[in-house]
């Protein structure tokens, strides 16, 4: 296996990178549901989130909770979303998505669009209230 986000993280593809540590990687998706949607991956390539370790799972899931945490605090929302689907990329990720009702996290919808320069400065808002 060899997914588009195993080489995100190797820098093989460029990304906006929100927060970064040993075994994880969060970065906003580029086809964003709302300003603010970042995806957040272990660095270990696996397909299902359930086949991560017991340890792996809880990790990413802090690891999350600290971007989301950031995310709340610099997008407008009400909430910040964690889904999972798994579907369209072969390695395990959650999608932080900042909502403000249900309907915010249809998929089917066309993504928002933003420049690159509106990219880089969200990252950089989300990184900047980060505590790792």
């Amino acid at each position: 296996m060899d997914s588009i986000f195993s080489k995100i993280i190797r820098r093989e593809i460029p990304s906006y990178t929100v927060a970064e540590d040993d075994k994880h990687y969060a970065f906003l998706d580029i086809r964003p549901l709302r300003k603010g949607h970042t995806l957040v991956v272990p660095k270990r390539e696996v397909d299902h989130l359930i086949d991560l370790s017991e340890a792996e799972h809880s990790a990413l899931w802090t690891f999350a909770q600290k971007i989301a945490l950031s995310i709340r605090e610099c997008m407008p929302c009400t909430r910040v979303a964690s889904v999972v689907l798994g579907m369209e990329v072969p390695h395990a990720h959650i999608h932080l998505i900042p909502i403000d009702q249900e309907s915010d996290i249809r998929f089917d919808r066309a993504p928002k669009a933003f420049t690159e320069e509106e990219m880089k400065v969200i990252a950089s808002e989300i990184s900047e209230g980060i505590s790792l």
